[in-house]
């Protein structure tokens, strides 16, 4: 293995400001996420609603979000990446706001749907934003990314328990503040971008499915993605806490996914590779899943593994967004919107389903389910073996690439991305 893709990069902190304008952004983007993880009891007993009623909170949010990715490229082909990153947090503002002002739990759900095509417009494109604008090469990128991903689903339950002690009204209103706090930056500071030559179909996210590589890549986020916000979505329930409980509760399972995202995740695939490092990722997952389904009436262990899940969470998401990535020979914008649609669809749909095998079986089977989707994912990537070599050969193409021009203009490095795609794929060829 390249010593590139392991050694002296550039630090993926050093970076332009409009780049930590939209990782700002970012963190509070995804405080969205688990956010309402600290108020879901709060708000079933105040609004009157049940448990199950409660996780269409998450499903609308993540379910539009999943199917509003099929129109980023599409938005953003027509009027550039800055106009659809501003129309994307002014949505999120908007929405974030309207929720906190609503009286029943309906019109929360679909307000956190609009919510959901905000931050579809501004996810799908601001990934794109940052490995096109920092210095460091595409990995560097990357984890900075998954840190503001993780600080954000970290931060995201703090600020929902700390505001939901006063009211559950709260942490709605709080998003919608500091979202406008990031619109203005992402407004001063990120550059104006010019409108592609090219338009994207409204079609081109399907066809990019026709990767296997992709595709299998996808299904497998997907099953992941079940176990993952079956835990986020009914966890609170059983663990019976205070609004602040919950949010130290899933601060600290945020914390660890931010902080194995960004150190725990390279080292691990430093020493052991990508299949390898994704294999034991997964079925370490799929354990304390089965553990949470076990002990889901025994507090301290429930607390402990949902808290436990967020190493394995955080070195996931950072590993299978880089393969994701670097596998698809589609363009990156393209590959980002058809792989979010999928893996979006089953964190949309867990929660919702956790809440129905409640009411129709017993409070375990829901986390016993989840085990067994992602052990599945495990069986589906394990398809896959060869395109993982690929991904790895391709991210040490682009280290190398990184490591000999150094930081450079965001428009440099973009040419220097394309420039390594294309040296893996002259490596590589296609997988398929």
């Amino acid at each position: 293995m390249s010593d590139a893709l392991h050694g002296t990069a550039a630090s993926p902190f050093k970076q332009p400001k409009a780049v930590f304008a939209v990782a700002f952004a970012c963190v509070v983007s995804f405080m969205g996420i688990g956010l309402v993880d600290p108020i879901l009891p709060a708000i079933s007993s105040q609004l009157h609603a049940s448990p199950s009623e409660v996780t269409l909170l998450f499903t609308s949010y993540l379910v539009v979000t999943a199917v509003a990715m099929l129109i980023t490229n599409w938005v953003s082909s027509r009027i550039g990446a800055k106009r659809t990153l501003i129309g994307g947090l002014a949505l999120i503002v908007a929405f974030a706001g309207l929720a906190g002002s609503s009286n029943s739990i309906a019109t929360i759900i679909g307000f956190r749907a609009g919510w959901g095509v905000g931050n579809a417009l501004f996810i799908a494109t601001s990934l794109a934003v940052i490995v096109a604008s920092a210095s460091g090469g595409f990995a560097g990128a990357i984890v900075l990314y998954e840190t503001a991903l993780g600080l954000g689903i970290a931060v995201g339950p703090l600020v929902g328990g700390t505001l939901g002690e006063i009211s559950w009204r709260g942490p709605f209103y709080g998003v919608s503040v500091l979202m406008a706090i990031a619109l203005v930056a992402t407004v001063v500071l990120v550059e104006k971008t010019p409108v592609p030559a090219s338009k994207t179909s409204l079609a081109a996210p399907f066809k990019a499915l026709r990767h296997r590589g992709l595709l299998t890549m996808a299904l497998t986020a997907l099953c992941y993605n079940w176990g993952f916000f079956t835990i986020l979505g009914y966890a609170p329930f059983p663990m019976r806490l205070s609004p602040i409980e919950l949010g130290l509760v899933f601060f600290g399972w945020g914390l660890l996914v931010a902080l194995f995202a960004v150190f725990g995740a390279p080292r691990l695939q430093q020493r052991f590779g990508i299949a390898r490092t994704m294999y034991a990722n997964l079925s370490v997952f799929a354990l304390l899943t089965l553990g949470i389904g076990i002990w889901t009436l025994n507090r301290p262990a429930l607390i402990v593994l949902v808290i436990a899940s967020g190493i394995v969470c955080g070195v996931n998401n950072t590993v299978t967004t880089q393969a994701v990535m670097t596998v698809s020979p589609v363009e990156r914008p393209v590959a980002s919107a058809a792989y979010s649609f999928v893996r979006f669809i089953g964190g949309g749909l867990a929660p919702y389903v956790a809440g129905r095998l409640v009411v129709d079986l017993n409070i375990h089977v829901p986390f016993y389910i989840g085990a067994g989707v992602v052990v599945l994912g495990i069986v589906i990537l394990a398809t896959a073996h060869n395109l993982l070599a690929e991904a790895e050969r391709n991210q040490a193409a682009a280290a190398e690439a990184a490591l000999a021009h150094g930081p450079a203009s965001p428009e440099a490095a973009a040419e220097r991305e394309l420039e390594a795609e294309e040296k893996a794929e002259a490596l590589s060829g296609d997988a398929d």
